[in-house]
């Protein structure tokens, strides 16, 4: 069943709520005093998507997925404007493991996890997506699932090998 095409000025408001989740749960792994709140990032990412030609969307999954570029590309300026200040010291957390296993990154790791990820999608546009609402969107696997419409199980498959490969990348460009 194709689902009727959702306008910017009509959807947003009641997707509001779960992008404000989305926005908290990101910011959540970012420092205590982080100028962005969650607020301020959903008001942003409705501006950048306000700014676009197309504010129709295809279905709450294409919603979803521009709504989570825009998450990543506010949050990748971000780092490259705080990295940029020279401030030094200030760690956000990255997970690439679980939910419950994370490390403490630099506003460097994000911009290197931004451009490797960029890499991956040449290889795996469905894996890149997988990555971004993990990562930038906060969703759990059996929300990506949905908004994606393919199964659980090929979200964790293609999760692992995304994972893997970014793992590798990045201690990569660590050495």
């Amino acid at each position: 069943m194709q689902e009727e095409d959702l306008h910017l000025e009509s959807y947003f408001p009641q997707a509001y709520q779960e992008l404000k989740r989305l926005a908290f749960s990101q910011l959540k792994s970012e420092r205590s005093n982080h100028t962005l709140n969650a607020t301020g990032l959903v008001h942003e990412v409705y501006l950048k998507l306000a700014r676009q030609q197309q504010q129709i969307f295809e279905s709450k999954a294409h919603f979803f997925h521009v709504a989570s570029l825009a998450m990543r590309r506010i949050l990748v300026s971000y780092a490259r404007q705080k990295q940029s200040e020279k401030r030094g010291g200030d760690k956000i957390i990255l997970t690439l493991e679980n939910q419950e296993v994370s490390h403490m990154t630099t506003y460097e790791d994000i911009l290197h996890l931004n451009d490797t990820l960029k890499q991956y999608q040449k290889l795996s546009e469905r894996g890149a997506k997988i990555i971004e609402f993990w990562f930038f969107g906060g969703f759990k696997q059996e929300e990506i699932a949905k908004i994606l419409e393919i199964s659980e199980t090929t979200v964790r498959r293609e999760w692992r090998l995304a994972r893997t490969w970014l793992s590798v990348q990045l201690k990569e460009q660590e050495s």
